[in-house]
């Protein structure tokens, strides 16, 4: 197994490239080595199978789609109340449209996941503990509302998501005078976060 990181670094967004672009189904060794722009074989020698590169697919996208510290530290400056929450779901959809090719590799992680129990099994995990440590990121930060809240508001904003960078005008005028994503944003805070 080869062990350049910058290669297996660069393949592996390859991968997410592929994913996104082709779907799952598209995601072969032969189609990262020419997204990478490498040789034909090389990602077989850094990759035990499949299932392994869908594994550092998943780490990589959990990476490039987390929050940048920076500014989330600046954003914990301000007052715990529902202005903050509505921040942080702005700074949510601004990652999520800067990297519109890695939130469309999630979906198609999800979609496959649907298909192969081990996948989904593992999937699921990472998933889950990422909700979960947004609940206790909210309650650690005495964010108003509780874990209903948080869970609401995650489902609330995965569907904004997803029509967002999916079909981006399902949402456009639906709701006179309301621009997407960013007033709807503030509309899903309003509407789930208590006031304080």
């Amino acid at each position: 197994m080869a062990s350049n990181p910058q290669r297996r670094a660069a393949l592996v967004d390859a991968g997410v490239e592929v994913l996104a672009r082709e779907g799952a189904r598209g995601l072969t060794f032969r189609a990262v080595d020419a997204e990478a722009g490498v040789p034909v074989g090389t990602a077989s020698n850094y990759f035990t199978g499949r299932d392994d590169l869908l594994r550092q697919i998943d780490t990589r996208l959990h990476e490039r789609l987390a929050p940048d510290p920076e500014v989330m530290a600046e954003l914990l400056k301000s007052p715990r109340d529902r202005s903050l929450i509505t921040a942080f779901m702005h700074d949510l959809m601004a990652r999520a449209q800067r990297d519109r090719t890695g939130y469309l590799g999630l979906l198609e992680m999800r979609l496959e996941a649907t298909r192969r129990p081990e996948l989904r099994a593992s999937y699921t995990k990472t998933v889950r503990a990422d909700f979960e440590y947004g609940m206790e990121f909210h309650r650690a930060a005495g964010l108003p509302g509780g874990d209903e809240t948080v869970t609401i508001l995650y489902v609330a904003m995965l569907g904004l998501i997803l029509e967002h960078l999916t079909l981006p005008g399902v949402l456009d005028g639906v709701l006179p005078g309301v621009t997407v994503p960013n007033d709807l944003v503030e509309r899903i805070v309003h509407t789930i976060v208590p006031s304080i």
